[in-house]
């Protein structure tokens, strides 16, 4: 009996190392928090229109019925100042559009950043002051107030015969320039369940956070319901602790799964393979005609002390054509990983826009088993 616990003991060592080998990096695996959005933990956008004033010059042309003149009037009389159209030819006025995020929970009295950008024809909005501006949500209420003094990351100098710009000086932020005024309603402790929202959906990488969170707490609180889904019923254990138990779930490590997949920027000529990447057997050349005509003159003259004769230019043509003969045709075999692949490519001189040509080509064949998606 002895003898049998002793083998069983190093069997089931043996077991053990091999599959510390052969188990996946560490590296891999993510936070549970790194790659799901819980269900009202989320940003919302604001919006508002505004005057910027105490430019030097630089703000908008206000001319008759500009829509910055119908604002600075309607202000200005809200002020119990009556001004003339005509009265009002200052350079030293912007209107810009306010954007801010409101971060979730934000209370009342909580300050935020907010971005201010030219919306007509200002040249700079440095120096600017940022009038009380209310900042509303997409349903229409105002969240948020915002006033202060602009901060621009360009500037712009003005001679009479060139013009300097550096960055983008009709824009600019104010930190903690918005206070929030309203609060948005959202009781995460009286929740019973919380949906997990997968950023990347996909059904492998559900189960497996599933299955994570079921192991630590014991029971089957958690179930996947669709690619991008997780539903989590609050245990009995965490009773009204709903932040506790986030707190706990977002730590755990989870390895996410992602399809195979291979993303192509024409523009700028990228190309992003994924690791799961296959081709099947493929055969590949590339190769390209290029005739290059080249025109140029030359003087033509009599020879010394000759009779007849004028100096006149002469046309010369060079015409040479190259072939790319030194390119070969090249057999990918099948299974290749994305290593074995650019490998094979870079072996033929590929450049990564004939590069894109070829992996077009091989999903057209058939042969690439991924996800070919074109920016």
């Amino acid at each position: 009996m002895t003898r049998r616990l002793v083998k069983f003991v190093a069997s089931l060592a043996i077991v053990l190392l091999i599959a510390g080998l052969i188990a996946p990096p560490a590296g891999s695996a993510s936070r549970i928090k790194d790659i799901v959005d819980f269900e009202g933990v989320r940003d919302n956008q604001l919006v508002g229109y505004g005057l910027v004033v105490g430019l030097n010059g630089t703000g908008d042309n206000l001319q008759d019925g500009h829509f910055t003149q119908q604002s600075l009037l309607a202000m200005l009389e809200r002020l119990g100042v009556k001004p003339t159209a005509d009265g009002l030819s200052s350079a030293n006025t912007a209107a810009v559009m306010v954007t801010a995020v409101l971060p979730p929970f934000a209370r009342k009295g909580s300050r935020i950043d907010i971005t201010v950008s030219a919306l007509g024809d200002a040249d700079s909005l440095q120096g600017g002051t940022l009038l009380v501006t209310p900042l509303l949500g997409a349903d229409g209420e105002v969240y948020a107030v915002g006033q202060g003094q602009v901060a621009i990351g360009g500037f712009t100098a003005q001679g009479d015969a060139e013009t300097v710009t550096k960055g983008v000086p009709t824009a600019g932020r104010i930190a903690n320039g918005a206070i929030v005024e309203r609060e948005i309603a959202f009781e995460l402790g009286s929740l019973k369940s919380v949906n997990l929202a997968l950023r990347n959906p996909d059904f492998t990488t559900a189960r497996r956070i599933a299955q994570a969170v079921n192991a630590f707490l014991g029971s089957a609180a958690a179930r996947p319901r669709d690619p991008a889904t997780v539903l989590l019923r609050i245990p009995g254990d965490y009773g009204n602790d709903v932040v506790g138990l986030l707190t706990d779930v977002e730590q755990l490590m989870v390895e996410p799964d992602q399809m195979a997949r291979v993303v192509i920027d024409e523009n700028s000529g990228t190309i992003v393979m994924g690791q799961n990447v296959r081709i099947s057997t493929v055969a590949i050349a590339q190769g390209s005609l290029t005739i290059r005509i080249t025109e140029s003159e030359q003087v033509s003259q009599p020879g010394p002390f000759a009779e007849v004769g004028e100096t006149t230019t002469v046309d010369r043509t060079d015409i040479q054509v190259d072939e790319q003969a030194d390119n070969k045709l090249a057999v990918v075999p099948s299974g290749v990983t994305l290593q074995q692949l650019v490998t094979s490519l870079n072996a033929l001189g590929i450049g990564p826009r004939d590069m894109i040509t070829i992996l077009q080509a091989i999903k057209t064949a058939g042969a690439l088993h991924a996800e070919l998606e074109v920016m």
